[in-house]
């Protein structure tokens, strides 16, 4: 301590790692405020649900963009704000003055897009340019290359870089993520990087704190999401905050959102006509927003998947499966609230919103 008495303080390092505990301890405690009144299993999904999007953060911590990774994001350990498992991501931080070009293979997918986003995060980030399987070239085995940034080539695909470009994201939608062919991509810069520090300690900082930022913000938007979904619950709407390519989606999509809110003998039945677009699926969600359990249950269809009726679907959301003479099963797992999000690609008209109901589970077993 110093002789005047005045206590030092703490080293850059220090203070951003102490900061970043700190917004862990927040996000803990907000978290565990919010949730006081819920069952002991969502309250352990919550801080579930916290560590997955700790993890998340914490695998795109260190970012080069001169020497980026496209890496794989949204798995099943690093849920992070409406994960969507009949999609394939990969994300790499990118310069808008860099060159470089991107490889990969589509697999079984049924639409691949590679989307550019510029801005400065959160809600100002936004699309700015991007490409897709109209214009990308595919080799006989599903091949591509993508070659980003620099003046256009005068053969290949090439996608731009606008001012403040920051992101770039591949996607490959799947139709059948369970039977299809799973694809890959790879980017690398055009011309080899020089080589930089071994740290730059003011950076590590500032990437320490965005994570950190990230984190403690979590509850909030957790606990604002929970209050719209549920405020008129049953029932869907159309979610154009997120149409355009805000805040990281496809620009291309267009959603339907809504939560539902059920007894353990009820059912929310969901019917309605699927507009022509080039692909669709419906997705179900935690309060938490993290998909439900992909992996063991049916929690999503596409429209390759569900059981349509001339174009017309029927999906049942209880927490048993009522009989496939009900429609096609949405596993709630026994949740007496979550979210359903339906997303459209390139819609020739603006989806109508779908009727929904609440019924017994009895009577829809009854074939009632």
């Amino acid at each position: 301590m110093p002789s005047d008495g005045v206590s030092e303080q703490p080293r850059a390092e220090v203070a951003a790692w102490n900061a970043f505990v700190d917004g862990l301890r927040t996000a803990g405690e907000q978290l565990a405020l919010d949730t006081a009144e819920l069952s002991e299993s969502e309250r352990a999904d919550g801080f579930r649900s916290l560590l997955r999007a700790v993890s998340n953060q914490l695998g795109r911590l260190e970012v080069d963009r001169d020497l980026p990774e496209l890496v794989a994001f949204n798995g099943w350990r690093q849920k992070f704000l409406m994960d969507n498992p009949d999609f394939r991501y990969w994300v790499a931080d990118i310069r808008p003055d860099g060159r470089y070009r991107i490889r990969g293979n589509r697999g079984d997918a049924a639409y691949v897009s590679i989307t550019v986003y510029a801005g400065r995060g959160g809600a100002d980030t936004q699309a700015s340019s991007r490409i897709d399987s109209d214009a990308i070239t595919f080799g006989t085995d599903g091949g591509y290359e993508v070659t980003l940034g620099g003046e256009r080539p005068t053969a290949g695909d090439w996608l731009d870089l606008p001012e403040r470009a920051a992101v770039v994201w591949v996607r490959h939608f799947h139709d059948d993520v369970q039977t299809d062919r799973g694809g890959w991509c790879a980017i690398e810069p055009v011309e080899p990087p020089a080589v930089p520090a071994p740290i730059d300690p003011e950076r590590f900082g500032k990437h320490l704190a965005k994570a950190s930022n990230a984190i403690t913000h979590l509850p909030l938007i957790w606990n604002g999401a929970a209050a719209v979904d549920g405020k008129e619950p049953n029932r869907l709407r159309h979610w154009t905050e997120m149409t355009g390519g805000a805040v990281f989606t496809e620009p291309a999509i267009q959603y339907l959102r809504g939560g539902w809110q059920l007894a353990p003998d009820e059912a929310l039945l969901i019917e309605g006509d699927a507009p022509p677009c080039r692909y669709w699926n419906i997705l179900a969600y935690s309060r938490f927003l993290n998909s439900l359990d992909y992996r063991h249950r049916r929690v999503s269809y596409t429209g390759a998947t569900a059981a349509l009726d001339g174009g017309r679907y029927r999906f049942v959301v209880s927490a048993t499966d009522p009989g496939p003479s009900a429609g096609d099963w949405i596993d709630s797992e026994g949740r007496s609230f979550g979210i359903v999000v339906m997303r459209f690609l390139q819609p020739e008209r603006r989806p109508e919103l779908p009727s929904t109901r609440v019924v017994r589970l009895a009577d829809l077993a009854a074939g009632s």
